[in-house]
């Protein structure tokens, strides 16, 4: 089964082709990227063929999604002969609200309500909307499934999710803790437990999916018991360019300071803030570590900021669940920095916590267990792969059906 994975942005679509038969394989991937505005760019990679890039005016989604289609039947770059190979399409959808606690087969009460959630995720849903419809014209009949950022978060308690605003604005706005990066959570523990033979369903894991942006998860037993991004992905731990949590007293007196709008707030929180802010260097650990080793004492700062909030999740999470057995770094930070692991894991030798620095030291994008013998809790790099679980939530849903 050829499945077609996209991932819809306000004016970007990131796709991969999946063909899901006996193992999941990847024959094509890219990105569309300038929807709406001049000189759209097609970024076309087939498996075990030479990449391609169109450049030309991509006006909507549906003109986009249309040249998707038309890179992967191209008589010399494409990877099928004919668009009836795709089977089935998998959306990512940033939030879900409350109303999914799971993905499901997209149909008219399905978009009404990912419509319903767009005010929850103004930047991210009518995206996700528009490749949904745009999908229906250019592949009628056509199964598609929605996989929501914020579904595996749905099993918290009421006493994790919850502000301590007054209720009704609960009751009237759904104010609360919705948690993202729920596929990635999921998919790094479900691997891990696979790789170490144990079971998922009897165990305490904490999983620090550690990017640009950045989010840790207690997971017990299988279930997302709390998560550190809130109602928005703003919240918990200190980000590329987002603060984290903060007392919203300062971003009360700075917009009064600074004469801020609420966009004003909104944009220093989101995108001028995080070790881009505190560097005032990058968002990119890479070039901090460069600088810090070279004496710069803002880099410097900002590693040590960044690793010491998410030591105190991890902590936090440890005594929410009364103890630890797998601790699992993932995404580009997470895979990939082997000095920010070293930084976050040193000093909770208390917890069970043991890192092999000889081991850590260098692992790049491997699955790997990285603690000594001797750690009470097992410590593991895992590549995520959120395309795939799409994927794979797509097939199962999609194979269900009775035609």
């Amino acid at each position: 089964m050829n499945i077609l994975v996209l991932n819809c942005g306000s004016s970007s679509i990131k796709y991969q082709l999946f063909d899901m038969q006996d193992s999941a394989r990847v024959l094509a991937k890219g990105l569309i990227e300038r929807i709406g505005i001049t000189d759209g760019i097609l970024t076309h990679k087939p498996t075990g063929k030479d990449p391609y890039k169109v450049v030309l005016d991509i006006p909507d989604h549906t003109v986009g999604i249309n040249m998707v289609m038309d890179a992967l039947v191209d008589p010399v770059h494409g990877v099928i002969k004919s668009i009836s190979e795709i089977k089935a399409v998998g959306h990512r959808v940033a939030h879900g609200g409350e109303n999914f606690k799971e993905s499901v087969l997209i149909d008219n009460d399905v978009k009404r309500d990912i419509e319903k959630c767009a005010e929850l995720a103004p930047l991210h849903n009518p995206a996700h909307l528009k490749g949904i419809l745009s999908c229906e014209k250019l592949l009628p009949g056509i199964p598609q499934v929605a996989v929501f950022d914020t579904s595996f978060h749905q099993t918290m308690p009421d006493y994790a999710f919850m502000y301590a605003i007054p209720y009704e604005y609960y009751e009237k706005y759904r104010i609360r803790k919705y948690g993202f990066h729920g596929t990635s959570h999921r998919f790094v523990a479900e691997k891990a437990c696979k790789m170490l033979n144990m079971d998922l369903y009897n165990s305490k894991i904490i999983t620090c999916h550690l990017g640009n942006g950045a989010s840790i998860t207690a997971i017990e037993n299988g279930k997302s018991i709390d998560t550190s991004m809130g109602f928005t992905p703003v919240d918990g731990l200190i980000m590329g360019t987002r603060t984290g949590e903060i007392d919203p007293g300062v971003l009360l007196y700075l917009a009064d300071k600074e004469e801020l709008s609420v966009s004003g707030v909104n944009n220093m929180i989101n995108k001028k803030s995080g070790v881009a802010g505190i560097s005032q260097l990058s968002s990119d650990m890479r070039d901090l570590e460069a600088a810090a080793n070279e004496g710069n004492p803002k880099a410097l700062l900002a590693l040590n900021m960044y690793a010491y909030k998410i030591k105190k999740f991890i902590g936090a999470y440890v005594a929410a669940m009364n103890g630890l057995d797998l601790l699992i770094f993932t995404a580009g930070v997470g895979e990939n920095d082997f000095n920010a692991r070293k930084m976050i894991c040193t000093g909770m030798e208390y917890m069970g916590i043991e890192v092999d620095e000889d081991v850590n030291h260098g692992v790049k994008g491997k699955d790997l267990v990285i603690s000594k013998p001797s750690s009470k809790v097992k410590v593991m790099v895992i590549t995520t792969d959120e395309e795939l679980v799409i994927a794979s939530d797509t097939q199962t849903i999609v194979e269900k059906l009775v035609y």
